[in-house]
């Protein structure tokens, strides 16, 4: 079982890498492309300088760094991924409170966000669990 948790965290792991990387390239490449999922116009440079900048930028930082992290203990990559998209939905949860509801891609994206965030939390709990029982296994023999 531990095996196949493991395959299975490393896969999301790398879904959740993919996707924000994707979103870093087009950041960087074409903001107005990125911006235009929310109906945004960028109409100036200092728009689009600030979305290559914190989507493009940041996130190739995030990737770095979840990347590194994740290679060197994957337990906390889930932890990690666990925090970053259960704080993308806390977000989008409380512009809903604030501001009211949210469009169609809000809500879709509020949807994966939460899923995305229960998955990494749920592998780390299986991955705890199944290591606990395997410490157990070998204090006892």
């Amino acid at each position: 079982m531990k095996k196949s948790v493991t395959i299975i965290s490393y896969i999301c792991i790398g879904l959740f890498l993919s996707s924000l990387l994707y979103i870093s390239i087009l950041a960087w490449a074409n903001p107005e492309t990125v911006m235009a999922f929310v109906e945004v116009e960028l109409n100036n440079n200092d728009a689009k300088s600030s979305i290559r900048g914190v989507y493009g930028g940041v996130g190739f930082f995030l990737v770095g760094l979840a990347l590194i992290i994740s290679i060197r203990n994957l337990q906390h990559g889930l932890l990690f991924f666990t925090a970053f998209w259960l704080m993308y939905a806390v977000s989008r949860i409380l512009t809903t409170i604030v501001d009211g509801p949210l469009e169609a891609f809000g809500n879709t994206w509020l949807k994966i966000e939460l899923s995305f965030g229960l998955l990494s939390l749920t592998l780390y709990l299986l991955r705890r669990y199944v290591l606990k029982i395997k410490m157990a296994r070998f204090a006892n023999a």
